[in-house]
């Protein structure tokens, strides 16, 4: 059977869109509800008694109401009245629906004498309240019932007992039971019958006085550094912390449970997280052996996924640490399975270790992350930092230029700036490092460049005495900064 077939044999009620089913079915109840404003009206002027309504004004009524209702509806149409999503009808909706009703009430208080016959003055001012009042509760009535029915899951699923920060409301499954707000006036008052409790020093005393499981998060106007302490003091809670979207969206009572978000690293940059293009460097990895030194820390693992997800021919990880290696190995083979992956374990000062591997995998593209980075400890350690950084470096940099590699990258670092610190300085002479490889390839000196290594023999790069591996080397040496990396150890 075709696909014409099967829309032609559905019922016409299920393919109309529900909106357009419930738009109707409002319609419906407009209609019917003028009819009984006006005979309510009526009703109430002669002592709310059916039989004291005199006949004729039974019978102006009967004559005129229906053709007013079938306006009233229709204009109501013209205006849109019809199209609002209910969940989210608002006060511009009240406003509309109260302004074309008090209008169609002065039309019909003004008709309905000339053409049907004179009403009671008091028929119709009844009339036009009651009209406002029925169209408007009609539509209000639909967001009501969603509020009672939220409230009975709210009991009756025993949802978590959550604590807001940054007092406001919104529309949530679970049950908020306090407020947090650094605003004093607010402090000992209620905002829909929860208490605001006191400031940011009052969350860890009060998230055991309230038994609280979650704490929901609406502060996008605070401060950075508001921010950071207020998640520190909330880290301390145990409980799910979670990020309302917008203070709009709060007030507006748009926000539910699913629109929230984890509190993440990133809330506390202040900024959005810089987004490289990086179209041009995947095209140039695709289908090249690349290494990455470095390859188990929090940066050179990334690289790792990042490299892997865009077909290189082979990936090498390299570290000196093997649980980190092993850990992103294991991690990179079950995601990509045809994926070439070689994982050695040895140290960037090793210039024997690195020529070993440049000789026999020969790659293309090296990613130089392997680096001591801690700060303080660099600082208990310089000769350390200096012997891994800068002379790690430099015996990479050698293996990689000797070896026809095409691109070295340096991963460096922002504390190279005017270092303050060994760490910085350690990094700031990698960078020196190679500047001057660079410097000295594009010059056609790369000769002149000496090589630094322990052990007398086989990583001897000119080992014919004639410079020939020298000649024709092209190797493209850079340095890339980069600054505090979120969720770097």
């Amino acid at each position: 059977m075709s696909g014409a077939d099967n829309k032609t044999d559905t019922p016409f009620w299920k393919r109309v869109e529900r909106w357009k089913i419930a738009a109707l079915l409002l319609l419906f109840c407009d209609f019917i509800l003028i009819h009984a404003a006006y005979f309510a009206a009526l009703w109430v002027r002669f002592d709310c008694a059916y039989t004291k309504i005199p006949q004729a004004y039974l019978s102006h009524f009967e004559r005129f109401i229906t053709p007013y209702a079938l306006v009233c509806v229709i204009v109501f149409a013209l205006v849109r009245m019809y199209q609002s999503v209910w969940r989210y009808i608002s006060y511009s909706e009240l406003f509309r629906a109260m302004a074309v009703s008090t209008l169609l009430s002065i039309l019909h208080a003004a008709l309905i004498g000339p053409i049907a016959g004179k009403m009671p003055l008091s028929y119709g001012l009844f009339g036009w309240l009651l009209q406002m009042i029925f169209v408007v509760g009609d539509r209000f009535a639909y967001r009501l019932l969603l509020f009672l029915r939220s409230a009975v899951r709210r009991r009756s699923e025993a949802a978590g007992r959550v604590m807001l920060i940054g007092a406001g409301s919104a529309q949530l499954d679970d049950r908020i039971v306090c407020m947090i707000d650094d605003d004093r006036d607010k402090w000992g008052r209620y905002i829909d019958d929860v208490p605001v409790v006191g400031g940011r020093e009052s969350i860890l005393e009060s998230v055991k006085k309230y038994s609280i499981t979650k704490i929901y998060l609406a502060i996008p106007s605070a401060s950075l550094e508001d921010k950071r302490e207020i998640f520190a003091i909330c880290s301390e809670t145990g409980c799910e912390l979670k990020q309302l979207p917008g203070i709009v969206q709060l007030v507006n009572g748009q926000v539910t449970v699913s629109d929230m978000r984890d509190v993440s690293v990133e809330d506390l940059l202040g900024r959005e997280p810089i987004r490289a293009d990086m179209r041009e460097v995947f095209d140039f990895i695709c289908g090249k052996t690349v290494l990455v030194t470095g390859g188990g820390g929090s940066i050179g693992s990334e690289l790792c996924r990042q490299i892997a997800a865009h077909a290189p021919r082979r990936l090498i990880i390299f570290d000196v640490y093997e649980n980190n290696a092993y850990s992103i190995e294991r991690e990179l083979k079950e995601k990509y399975p045809a994926l070439d992956l070689v994982t050695l374990i040895g140290s960037v000062r090793d210039s024997r270790r690195m020529f070993e591997i440049f000789d026999e995998y020969r790659p293309e593209i090296v990613y130089h992350a392997a680096a001591h980075k801690h700060v303080p400890l660099m600082e208990d350690s310089p000769c350390e930092a200096i012997k891994n950084n800068a002379l790690g470096t430099y015996k990479t940099a050698y293996a990689a230029m000797v070896h026809g590699c095409e691109r070295f990258v340096l991963i460096s670092t922002d504390k190279a700036v005017n270092p303050t610190n060994i760490m910085g300085a350690s990094k700031r002479m990698c960078e020196m490092i190679v500047q001057s490889f660079d410097a000295k390839i594009k010059q056609g000196k790369a000769s002149e460049i000496p090589q630094l290594f322990t052990h007398e023999g086989m990583e001897n790069a000119d080992k014919d005495g004639t410079g020939s591996v020298f000649k024709n080397i092209k190797t493209e040496f850079v340095a890339v900064r980069f600054g505090n990396v979120l969720g770097s150890n």
